[in-house]
């Protein structure tokens, strides 16, 4: 099992219907919902459940030791003759023949739906691959960075990487993912949307995007090609102003962000921007690693679960930042990026300039399955050094500056200009 911090935006929902047959199925997936888990053991015991108990086997390594917070348990033999009664049901009379494998997966799919959590979802195993191969920074896709929407409902382009398929087809930041290759991908988490996307190198896909100023759904063919995520980007401005932009916190990114601070300071850095705008999150042993490589002795992060456990990391100081920092923030700042921008305000090691980040002050866990599939669960709360909890907060600047689109267009990123001014009055 491994923590995630990972893509902070509201990434990973399940909260609501499609039109059409989609709907349908998310009806019935709902409908399942309650209590599916927890039958693990009963479904190995009974054969009337025809292809679900097959699927059931698979979560048998993770059944609940404990009670469910009603105080009862729904393993209960009545729940899995109904189960089988629905299935049945649905074979003789739906319009359209359904395979046991798609009402496998959505009884999968709705069990964690059923939490109400939009960070909790089930993987299957294409889509934990392509998880996987998102957080490593090296995957075969189109080059955008995504979150998730949940009051929209939709996952938006957050980043568009230079030079690839993405930016060539003219994918922009805000647009909402509509359709792919014609499928909704209303209420689809991340993960799932990612799946879609990526496939073999020189195949195209079809991302149909809802843009500001637009009447009309836009579709867009793009290539996939193979790409190696620049997540950290550096520059050296005017009275040896050092830039450093982190655009997710994936397992190479300590690296090059450890290059990047090295290579300032041989060129003489005397005052430091790191830039977390529009950075949706990641690993949180990747933000811990660059934390180390900038905070005082002390706490960096602590975690409480519901039974009160706390887990702390921490820095030892040795590597404490000694030019003056600004940290730049927005809304789409997230999750990991609340961690470090949240730990440097805390400890008054640097100032933060922009808006209000996210909000996202939860902790999800990945538990893999027998079958090549996953689940990702939240299991508890993080907490800043100075105790705050952020979740559904946010960490306000010690500067705000609201981002100028007309300026940006024109060339100028006034957030950007305002983060000099004030690392120029803390060099001075």
């Amino acid at each position: 099992m491994q923590n995630e911090w990972n893509n902070g935006m509201n990434q990973y929902p399940y909260n609501g219907g499609d039109d059409g047959s989609d709907k349908g199925r998310k009806q019935f997936v709902l409908g399942l919902t309650i209590g599916i888990l927890v039958t693990v053991l009963v479904a190995l015991l009974t054969t009337g459940i025809m292809g679900l108990s097959r699927g059931l086997r698979q979560l048998e390594d993770i059944r609940a030791h404990k009670e469910n917070t009603s105080g009862g348990s729904v393993t209960d033999t009545d729940v899995v003759r109904k189960l089988g009664i629905l299935e049945e049901t649905i074979q003789e009379y739906f319009w359209q023949d359904v395979d046991n494998a798609t009402l496998e997966e959505g009884v999968y799919r709705g069990i964690l739906d059923s939490l109400g959590d939009p960070y909790s979802v089930y993987y299957t195993e294409e889509e934990l691959i392509a998880l996987q191969e998102q957080t490593q920074g090296i995957y075969y896709g189109i080059g955008a960075y995504i979150s998730q929407d949940v009051e929209a409902g939709y996952v938006k382009i957050s980043g568009v990487i230079k030079n690839t398929p993405a930016e060539e087809s003219k994918l922009m930041q805000d647009d909402y993912i509509y359709e792919i290759n014609g499928e909704s991908m209303y209420g689809k988490d991340s993960a799932y949307v990612v799946s879609k996307i990526k496939g073999e190198e020189g195949t195209y896909v079809t991302v149909t995007v809802l843009r500001t100023g637009v009447s009309e759904p836009l579709d867009i063919k793009v290539q996939r090609r193979k790409i190696e995520s620049p997540t950290v980007e550096y520059e050296m401005y005017d009275n040896h102003m050092a830039y450093i932009q982190i655009t997710e916190f994936d397992v190479v990114t300590s690296g090059q962000f450890e290059e990047a601070l090295n290579q300032a300071r041989s060129e003489g850095m005397q005052g430091l921007i790191i830039d977390l705008r529009s950075n949706p999150g990641g690993n949180l042993s990747t933000v811990c690693e660059i934390a180390r490589m900038l905070l005082p002795k002390g706490l960096i992060v602590y975690t409480e679960d519901k039974y009160g456990e706390r887990e702390e990391y921490t820095c030892n100081g040795q590597n404490e930042i000694d030019v003056p920092l600004v940290v730049l923030t927005n809304g789409y700042s997230a999750s990991a990026s609340e961690i470090l921008a949240g730990a440097i305000k805390d400890y008054g090691i640097g100032k933060l300039v922009g808006t209000t980040t996210y909000g996202k002050g939860i902790v999800q866990k990945v538990i893999n399955l027998s079958d090549g599939s996953a689940m990702k669960i939240t299991v508890s709360t993080y907490f800043t050094p100075n105790g705050n909890n952020i979740h559904q907060i946010g960490i306000d600047p010690d500067v705000e500056v609201a981002f100028d689109a007309d300026q940006y267009k024109a060339g100028v990123d006034n957030q950007l200009e305002t983060a000099k001014q004030v690392l120029g009055e803390m060099m001075d």
